[in-house]
């Protein structure tokens, strides 16, 4: 039975680790902004991810290479920025793809596979909602021992990925953004499908000597959000508030840095009201987010309760990390692809049994492509040439150790191309249309943390100054 102490390879202060008595569980979850009682929302119903802060690192300032699922989830499992406009979207999987085995690693779970791991993805870890291509073959597909997900009842992996409790998926425009039905329980919806089978493989894996790297993606809190009723019951309506920051910036082209919140308005139906202008609405629907959060809240607690109950804990490296954050209704936007704070700032914890200081949290600033450095460094393995990421090691030995001087991240829309860089007083952003700079924005958060006010026409030299270290 395969049950070795990772805290006598950590040692006092995470020192790197034999690949070959090492496991990796790593959870993906989807569209979840910071709105956790760990990062100070008084409000938040989420004890099973408090309880994972409470005994690892929590990153306060982490950033994610690009406000969408597919770049932002590229990024992380490639250890790369989408630099180039075409990976800069949903299909950045797809330039990935190699008719034949590459020499080079096409991602970290790649590189795990070839140092002896057992390589699992179950639900969304790539792009797709069980990391499979439109012709059938894997995402990623020299990475994987295994891949897929859970369907219960739908039909597709899409229709799970959008479901409702009755085994249908989202038609377009015409089904509603959120779901609360009396005596619905987890596995009515597919993350509980998702949290049973993740369980039941650590089980099996308990019983074996191959090191794992086992990844699991939950749908929620991506649209739409559908919660059984005691999730809800968590959210009176009298705790939900508003957005402290509901209207556009001053001083920028919304046309070109914000959008219409398609997303939410668009693609769903039976509206009874617009969140826009109807407070009582707007107050409904940060319930329903709310309630998917605290509901994913309760599958990640599944997973890591089996992770205790199987023995495996004191061997396995935990991360936790959301593809990108969402606006609700902060700047009048409902959605995520803004080079916003909103959008770009997402939970990262990373937990390692015997580590120093469990519970403090690192005000450092980091990247989602800092994740793969930073598993190879405390597995022992050689990285590659060419990542963009540094190893998280000073930070997860010592709360307090400093970060990057800056964070990068991108974004495409509507023919313009935007690059925003987050200091830790400062997030500028460049639009460039065809090469050319067609506007800058520069929000001090110093002095406004909800980046209301664009003040680049005021501060140039500071954005000039910034412009040089791009």
């Amino acid at each position: 039975m395969y049950r070795p102490l990772l805290a006598l390879c950590l040692l006092a202060a995470c020192g790197g680790c034999d690949p070959a008595r090492t496991n990796v569980l790593l959870v993906c979850v989807d569209d979840l902004r910071p709105d956790l009682g760990c990062m100070d929302l008084p409000t938040a119903q989420t004890p099973n991810l408090d309880r994972l802060a409470s005994q690892g690192r929590l990153f306060l300032r982490h950033y994610v290479a690009a406000p969408t699922c597919g770049a932002s989830r590229c990024a992380l499992l490639t250890g790369r920025r989408p630099v180039a406009a075409k990976s800069v979207g949903n299909a950045a999987f797809e330039l990935l793809r190699r008719d034949e085995e590459p020499q080079d690693s096409e991602s970290f779970a790649h590189l795990f596979r070839r140092a002896g791991y057992r390589t699992i993805s179950i639900g969304k870890v790539t792009h797709t909602p069980d990391g499979l291509a439109s012709d059938g073959a894997a995402e990623l597909p020299y990475s994987w021992d295994e891949v897929g997900a859970p369907r219960g009842q739908w039909k597709d992996s899409w229709d799970a990925f959008f479901a409702y409790a009755d085994g249908s998926g989202r038609t377009k425009g015409d089904s509603p953004p959120f779901e609360v039905l009396e005596g619905t329980s987890d596995e009515d919806y597919p993350d509980g499908l998702i949290a049973r089978a993740a369980v039941a493989r650590l089980e099996s894996l308990a019983e074996q000597d191959q090191p794992f790297l086992l990844a699991v993606g939950f749908y929620k809190p991506h649209l739409p959000w559908c919660a059984p009723r005691r999730y809800w019951d968590l959210h009176p309506m009298s705790a939900l508030d508003l957005p402290a920051n509901p209207s556009p910036p001053s001083e920028v082209d919304r046309s070109i840095s914000l959008h219409a919140s398609a997303e939410l308005l668009r693609n769903y139906g039976g509206y009874q009201g617009d969140p826009r202008v109807d407070l009582d609405y707007a107050r409904h629907l940060r319930r329903a987010y709310r309630a998917s959060v605290s509901y994913v809240d309760a599958q990640v607690g599944k997973v890591l309760d089996a992770l205790e109950e199987t023995g495996l804990a004191d061997s396995t490296l935990v991360v936790l990390w959301s593809d990108h954050g969402w606006h609700l209704g902060d700047h009048g936007v409902w959605g995520k692809h803004t080079l916003h704070e909103r959008s770009l700032r997402s939970p990262l914890i990373l937990r390692l049994p015997g580590m120093s200081a469990p519970g403090e949290a690192s005000d450092a600033i980091v990247e989602s492509v800092d994740i793969y450095p930073t598993l190879i460094d405390l597995c022992g393995l050689e990285a590659p040439s060419g990542l963009d990421g540094v190893s998280l090691r000073p930070q997860l030995e010592h709360a307090g150790a400093a970060g990057r001087e800056r964070a990068l991240s991108f974004w495409r829309r509507s023919g313009f191309e935007g690059t925003s860089l987050r200091t830790d007083r400062w997030r500028l952003t460049r639009w460039t249309r065809d090469g050319a700079p067609v506007m800058v924005e520069l929000y001090d958060h110093e002095k406004d943390p909800e980046e209301s006010v664009n003040v680049a026409g005021d501060r140039s030299q500071v954005v000039d100054r910034l412009l040089g270290t791009q």
